[in-house]
This record gives structure tokens, sequence and C-alpha cells, in this order.
């Protein structure tokens, strides 16, 4: 089954109610949250959104954005948004659909690398392949507001 998060993450009502959802998730949190991030090109438009609504709340959250590879020319950045995120910041790492999480084990390691702290990791959509466990393993805990499960007939 193709789970395709974008179709919702792009669209207008879909990256409100998207990034209104992380949003209280991440207020909810017991460590206060400094950024927000994650692989492009998934998580782009999710930390757009979670960094609108916590303006809107009157709660600004950083958003930044992970490079697959660094920029080619310039300053040959990983990560874009980093200038508003001191070194040790706490922060969320964000996908459209974890698989095997690669993408996502990959946006926290390059945040890490940075200097920041991960402190919460999340999906719109867990499609119950490996990816919860593989970070497990690594120390992190997936947050899924969905499941493959979630979108299947009952059998």
């Amino acid at each position: 089954m193709y789970i395709d998060g974008k179709q919702t993450t792009l669209s207008a009502e879909g990256s409100y109610l998207v990034g209104k959802m992380f949003y209280d998730i991440i207020r909810m949190s017991k460590v206060p949250i400094d950024g927000v991030g994650g692989l492009s090109l998934g998580a782009d438009p999710i930390v757009t959104a979670i960094s609108l609504v916590s303006y809107t709340e009157g709660n600004p959250i950083q958003a930044f954005i992970v490079r697959k590879e660094p920029k080619k020319h310039g300053t040959s950045l990983w990560i874009e948004g980093v200038k508003g995120l001191r070194k040790g910041a706490k922060v969320a790492i964000v996908d459209d659909v974890v698989t095997t999480a690669g993408s996502t084990l990959k946006a926290i390691h390059r945040a890490e690398e940075e200097g920041y702290e991960v402190v919460k990791v999340l999906t719109l959509v867990d499609r119950e392949e490996g990816g919860r466990e593989n970070l497990a393993k690594e120390g992190y805990q997936l947050e899924a507001v969905f499941t493959k499960a979630d979108f299947l007939e009952d059998r």
C-alpha cells in the first residue's frame, strides 16, 4: 500500500490541519521545543506549517530543513534555517511518512551534528515497516498520528 503524505501536506487545508495537530503535540511536550525540522522533501511543508501555526499561537518555533546533500555552492550547508537556532537547542524532527526511518535518522543525525538535541520525533503516518523499531534501536521514540493499519479495511 502506497501512502503519499504530500497529497495532504501540500494542500491548503491539509497543511493547516497537519501544522496545527503537530504544533499541539509539540506544545504539550514535557520539554520546550525550540525548533522543528526534517529531511527535504517530505518534511518541508510540515515544518513550515508548524512554524506558521506556532507564530499565530504566540509561541514561534523556528523551522529548519535538512538537505539530502550539502549545498553545492555558496555556504555548502546541510541545514537551512540554522541562524534562528542556538547550539544545544531542543528540536523535533518530523516526516510525512516513516517506512524504515532512513530519512528520519538522516535528519536526526544531521541535526545532532549541527549541535541540536533531538527530543521528539513525529510522523503523520507510520507505515509499520520497521521504522519505529529502527528509531528505538538508536534511542528515539516515534510518535505517529496514523499507522498503516488505520487505512486498512477490517478483514
